[in-house]
């Protein structure tokens, strides 16, 4: 029998959870405002950062605004689609998400046409320590997304088209927060193995190697169309499951 490795939660979890469930079960409720963030990290004896965090990955959720000078809020939700954090994070941020898919598409795939023209050794170098470094940490899921990110980035790179570098750059760290959820969802729903995203990057890889301007392009395009097919796969399964 194999077991699936327990891994003890961070406290900005811990926080995120006990907040979500407070929205979920009315405690906190549509258009309320949140506490400062002094307050909430007095009331569960945390540090600052913690809150920061936790707000941070429910505001990605959809379920708070930030209002930069005003304070936070929860936002107005269907009650129906938050019998499950995942469920919740899908549904209600679909959109965003979807938007976030289209605009990958767009970028990526020309921009791994142009890398594959232009890379140089060192970007070869670099895109294959990021490949292998996905590969070593496929068991250490935080580490996996980072990996996962960092390849991306390195392809950026290999365009030599600072551009192209500089908007990759830009959207990373929005690109970290939601693709962690699109990748967890896809790989748990088992729409998606860890071995098939590697062997999609692998693909991408050897084509700009290859300086396959074309098959770069359609391997980092068909990549992104089967993480988007995933997704689907899963909200289709968690709204029929909310019927």
């Amino acid at each position: 029998m194999v077991y699936k490795k327990i891994k003890p939660k961070k406290i900005y979890e811990v926080v995120s959870d006990e907040l979500y469930e407070m929205i979920r079960s009315g405690t906190l409720k549509p258009g309320e405002q949140l506490d400062s963030i002094q307050q909430l990290a007095e009331n569960f004896q945390v540090g600052r950062p913690a809150i920061r965090e936790a707000l941070s990955a429910l505001s990605s959720m959809g379920l708070i605004e930030i209002k930069q000078g005003e304070g936070t809020f929860v936002k107005t939700f269907d009650p129906a689609i938050m019998n499950h954090p995942l469920t919740a994070a899908l549904l209600m941020d679909q959109d965003n998400i979807k938007h976030l898919l289209e605009v990958r598409k767009i970028l990526e795939s020309g921009t791994a046409e142009v890398a594959a023209k232009k890379r140089t050794n060192d970007n070869l170098t670099e895109l294959k320590k990021r490949l292998s470094h996905m590969k070593n940490v496929s068991d250490d899921e935080e580490l996996s997304d980072k990996a996962d990110i960092a390849f991306h980035v390195a392809v950026a790179n290999a365009s030599q088209n600072e551009l192209l570098i500089s908007l990759m750059n830009h959207v990373s760290e929005l690109m970290t927060e939601k693709m962690r959820d699109i990748r967890r969802y896809a790989l748990y729903s088992e729409e998606m193995s860890l071995n098939q995203l590697y062997q999609q990057h692998a693909r991408i890889y050897e084509a700009i190697v290859d300086q396959d301007e074309a098959g770069a392009r359609d391997a980092m395009l068909f990549h992104l169309q089967s993480v988007e097919e995933s997704l689907d796969g899963v909200i289709k399964k968690n709204q029929q499951g909310n019927h």
